[in-house]
């Protein structure tokens, strides 16, 4: 890893109006499947596994955002 990712990935990077917006949008699609699970999955340690995976892909969606700037376009 070079010395510039490594200051990017280990950097607080502020939202801007736009980022945060995009946020938002992320962690409002990513409920939407949430719910959809916890109403039709059974509870199992599968369902606690897509659970955890679907908070982890908001959270390296939003990183994607924060450190590498923009809206994603």
């Amino acid at each position: 890893m070079s010395m510039e990712a490594i200051a990017r990935n280990f950097t607080y990077h502020p939202p801007t109006d736009d980022q945060d917006a995009l946020y938002k949008a992320i962690r409002a699609k990513a409920r939407e499947l949430a719910e959809l699970v916890e109403e039709r999955c059974p509870n199992s340690r599968e369902k606690s596994l897509a659970m955890t995976k679907l908070e982890e892909s908001v959270m390296w969606a939003n990183a994607s955002i924060a450190r590498n700037g923009g809206d994603g376009r």
